[in-house]
This record gives C-alpha cells, structure tokens and sequence, in this order.
C-alpha cells in the first residue's frame, strides 16, 4: 500500500538541499554519453561489417571491459576523492572512442576493434555512482536522511532520461550524419560534461583514506545484501542489452531502420513515468517486498517480448517493461545506501552500474548472434530468460535483502554489523 505524495517530502524538497543544483545539472551532462555508447558502437559496426552478431560483441568488449573496471574506479573515487578519478578518466575515454571510430571506419581487424573497445569500456566516466555518492553525503543529515528514498528516485528518474535522449540522438546522428557520428558526439560530450562536473569540488563526499570504518576495512563486495542485487542488476543489463540490439535488428526487418531509437525511447519513457511515481510515493510496503514485486512484473512482460511482431505491439509492451524496471532498480540503489558504510558506498554504487553494464554486454552479445542466425524475435528470448533467472535468484537470496531498522542485527560487512528488519 502506498498513501500520497502529500504524507511525504518530495522532489521540490530534495532539490533546495543546499548543493544540490550545483551537482545535479552537470551530473546530468556528465552521464549523458554514456546512454549513447553502446547503441552508437552497434550502429557503427554493423555499417562497417554488415554483422548484428560481430557489432553486438565488440559493444559486449566495451561494457565487461567497464563491468570489471568500474568498481575499482569507485575504490579510488572513495580514497582520493572523485576529481582525482574523474579528471583523468574523462581524458582517456574520449581518445579511446575516437580511436575504436577511426578503426571501425578504416575496416581495420576485428582483432584491433576489440583492443580499442577495452580501454573505452574500462575508462568509461563513472557519473551515476558518483552523483549517488553525493546525495548520500548531502543527506547525511539527522534532518535530511528521510530523503533518500526520494533522492534514489530522482536519480533512477535522470538515467532513464538520459536512456530516452542517448539512444535516440546516436540512431539520428549515425543514421542521418554518418555513422561515426554517434561515437564522436559521444566522445565530445564525455570530456566537456565530466571535466565539468569533475570542477564541482565543494560537494564531493570526504575522502576516506584508508577505506576503513571502525578501524576495520569494509568492501563493499563482502555486504551480502550487495551481491544479492548484484543479481538483480544483472538481469536488468540484460534487458537493456537485448531490447537495444534486438530492436536494432526488427527496425531492419520491417525495413524502418529509424524507428528503433523511438521504439527504445518508448521503453526507456516509461522507466522514467514509473520512477517520478515511485518518488511520489510513501510506500508502506517494505524495500524488499517492493524489488521482489517489480522484478516479477519485469519478469512477466519481458517474457512475451519475442513474440511480438509490429511496432504497436513493441511500444506497447516496451513501455509497460520499462515501467517495471523502475521500482526495481530504485528499490536496489536505495538497499545500497542503507546497507553500505560511508566509506564504500561509491564502490558499491559502482558494483551495481557494473553490473548492469555486464549484463547489457553478455544480452547484447548472445541477442545479436540469435538476431543474426534466426531472426530478430530470437534475440527478445535474451531479457525473458535473464529476468525469469534473476528472479529466482533474487527469491533464493531474499534474505540478504534486510536493511537496517530497530530490529534484529544481520551483518553488514567485514567487521560491521547493523540492525535489520524483514520487509
């Protein structure tokens, strides 16, 4: 049950917070080439090989290249502060991705495409954690922490507007300009939007030099609760990955290759519709309750996706599986702040973007080998089954998913316990 948005603070509230402004608006063009990366390199190497199954695997090269990298960059941004990261990472990731540009469009080997593609994933601009990172430093106010779940939301809400214009401005800029355009506008909006938000130093979290709370080292990996949503986050990658490529590949089919930037738009719309609900809300229903709730409802649409053959159809049910994704993966990022110490939580912010990005890799890998070999209906069978699998997962290890509350006490970490309730 949930009761209006009246019994609560809401999102007016959560942005008078003082610092607020100064880091949401850059955080938002900071993350902006990130929603364009993988649907970009799709494009560009299709064009250049003719392949739905080679493109998906050199984007799949880029997103576990990230996957494997980027909890690492949130450890540093932890210890040395987030410029210290984030400065250099910018710099590294636009002359890898004008590099994997100018090879994809030399027919150089794919060999020497899947080199280039480890350094653009790796060094990919972690953003999203980073921004968590700062609302969770913000807030950390006797006064303030009863927006939290707002602020998790909010953000939820903002990468989900950066999955409507990412997708749609790379198809344009690769299917009317040229088809390096995408990766180009990405690279120039990667260095202009971090260097910029990487000069908000006044609301960076306080550096922890040595990681360490209670004068014993906390991984974020070793809180059980993390590597549960781990799981969930990895079936979400899935669906992005899958719809991305297979809706690359119906758009051909059907001879319309424009649509498929709507037709994600559409998807990635309704994400963004239910996560400014979810935000409105007072949920009387626990965190838990509410992932396993979502995830079921994903589970359940994106299990018909591969049956559907017209664009009505794909705008239709896209939407209502993007609408499912929402209270799912806000519910998850807001476990996270619960569960994680100060001292590790971009670490954790960024195992959770990873894992998303690994899962997108592996569905953009498999549903473009499926499309190529049968069809692009073959390639939806990628999110049904890494849904319906999570999902069991996630009923297994339901458990882990305690947050801490004036109950019981589960442990939170290496030599951290906290109190924990059920739901």
């Amino acid at each position: 049950m949930a009761s209006t948005v009246e019994s609560r603070p809401g999102y007016g509230q959560l942005l008078r917070t003082p610092g607020a402004l100064s880091f949401v608006l850059p955080g938002f063009a900071a993350r902006q080439p990130f929603a364009m990366l993988t649907m970009a390199i799709v494009l560009l190497v299709q064009h250049t090989t003719g392949s739905f199954g080679t493109a998906g695997a050199v984007a799949a090269v880029t997103g576990i290249s990230m996957a494997l990298f980027a909890p690492q960059s949130g450890k540093l941004a932890d210890r040395f502060g987030q410029s210290a990261v984030l400065i250099p990472g910018v710099l590294i990731n636009a002359a890898a991705v004008i590099l994997l540009t100018a090879l994809a469009l030399a027919d150089a080997p794919l060999w020497a495409l899947f080199l280039a593609a480890v350094p653009a994933g790796a060094s990919v601009p972690q953003v999203g954690p980073m921004v968590r990172a700062r609302w969770a430093a913000v807030l950390d106010h006797p006064e303030r922490r009863h927006l939290l779940p707002t602020a998790a939301a909010f953000e939820s809400v903002t990468d989900e507007l950066t999955f409507v214009v990412g997708p749609v401005l790379a198809t344009a800029l690769c299917t009317y300009i040229h088809p390096g355009a995408g990766l180009a506008a990405q690279a120039v909006l990667t260095l202009a939007g971090g260097l910029l938000f990487a000069a908000q130093r006044s609301t960076q979290p306080p550096r922890h030099a040595t990681g360490a709370e209670h004068g014993r080292t906390t991984s974020a990996l070793a809180i059980p609760g993390v590597r549960a949503l781990i799981v969930a986050l990895l079936g979400i990658g899935a669906v992005f990955g899958g719809m991305q490529v297979s809706l690359t590949a119906f758009a051909e089919e059907i001879g319309q290759e424009g649509v498929n930037g709507l037709l994600y738009g559409i998807f990635a719309t309704g994400n963004m519709v239910a996560g400014i609900a979810c935000g409105a809300i007072a949920w009387k229903i626990g965190p838990r309750r509410r992932l396993l709730l979502g995830y079921t409802s994903l589970a359940v649409f994106a299990a018909t996706l591969w049956s559907l053959d017209s664009v009505a159809m794909f705008a239709l049910v896209g939407l209502l599986v993007g609408m499912s994704i929402a209270p799912a993966l806000i519910t998850a990022f807001t476990l996270v702040e619960q569960l994680v110490p100060a001292s590790a939580r971009t670490e954790a912010f960024t195992w959770l973007t990873g894992a998303v990005a690994f899962g997108q890799a592996a569905a953009v890998t498999t549903a473009g080998r499926l499309a190529d070999a049968h069809g692009a209906s073959y390639g939806f069978l990628v999110p049904a089954a890494a849904t319906a699998l999570a999902l069991l997962t996630l009923f297994a290890l339901r458990g882990r998913l305690a947050p801490p509350s004036a109950g019981r006490t589960v442990a939170r970490g290496v030599g951290h316990r906290a109190l924990a309730t059920v739901d």
